[in-house]
């Protein structure tokens, strides 16, 4: 009885391209999953966030605000001012109004005392970027695979 090999297909630019947009990926998940497991589980420097004006985008039949204030940690060591609350919307603060925060260490932004869901969307960039680099190595996997020959059948 003969058996069919199924050859492997070539690694291609293309595949190497993907691979390296995956590797992105992956460093930019790497990079930000500290912080975004820190809000989870709402762990981070204590303080207190005082709004100062409201920021706002228009999208086409879409309004994304949020709210620029100052973070100063409960023990007033650490200040930042121009950082945006996560998470806040229109109608969440007027200017002066302040709240319970916490400060992840995250570039451009402190949460609230609800933390965030930001680790979904680490993880989604975690599994995207992984899924890109496999795609070359099943390739040469398939070719190895190909190359060898058929057993006794």
């Amino acid at each position: 009885m003969e058996r069919s090999v199924t050859r492997g297909r070539r690694v291609g630019v293309f595949d190497i391209a993907l691979a390296l947009g995956g590797l992105l990926l992956v460093v930019l998940a790497v990079q930000n999953a500290g912080p975004a497991l820190a809000a989870l589980r709402g762990e981070g420097v204590p303080g207190t966030f005082t709004a100062r004006r409201l920021d706002c985008i228009q999208h086409p039949g879409h309004e994304q605000c949020n709210w620029v204030g100052t973070f100063r940690s409960r023990d007033g060591r650490d200040v930042r001012e121009e950082i945006g609350f996560y998470g806040s919307e229109r109608g969440t603060f007027t200017p002066g109004a302040t709240s319970p925060a916490f400060d992840t260490g995250r570039r451009g932004h402190v949460y609230g005392p609800g933390g965030s869901n930001e680790w979904v969307v680490v993880a989604a960039l975690l599994a995207a970027g992984l899924g890109l680099i496999a795609r070359p190595l099943l390739g040469v996997l398939a070719m190895v695979r190909a190359a060898r020959p058929a057993g006794p059948g």
